[in-house]
């Protein structure tokens, strides 16, 4: 199942209109349904407004990596680009070398040409 990746400035904002309208937005937003509910039904007093005020400073206090941690299931956009990128490094070096290979008469064009296409598959 494909879930939409959770923006911390919006749970924050979310949470913040908690403390003016409706609280538990931000919970319902997050993946939190019966937290929600909760603080639907116990919206006639004042804890829903305080947590949910609290909840909406936390959330602006935590870098991306701890929120995405804690509501994206771990999957910081952040980490996945430096992985992404040092996968790329890793895979260039790895031609490189092939190339130089090939070069050297080690390996013939057909094994390049389908080692390359293994490389550059592992890529996308």
């Amino acid at each position: 199942m494909l879930t939409k990746r959770k923006s911390r400035s919006i749970a924050a904002i979310l949470a913040f209109a908690g403390t003016l309208t409706v609280s538990g937005l931000h919970k319902f937003y997050l993946g939190q349904p019966l937290w929600g509910i909760l603080y639907v039904l116990l919206s006639w007093t004042p804890i829903p407004k305080v947590a949910s005020a609290i909840e909406g400073v936390w959330f602006l206090t935590q870098d991306e990596e701890v929120f995405d941690r804690n509501f994206n299931s771990g999957k910081s956009l952040v980490k996945n680009l430096h992985l992404a990128e040092n996968q790329v490094s890793v895979i260039a070096d790895a031609l490189r070398d092939l190339d130089g290979l090939r070069q050297d008469g080690l390996i013939s064009e057909y094994e390049f040409e389908q080692k390359r296409r293994q490389l550059l598959d592992q890529i996308s």
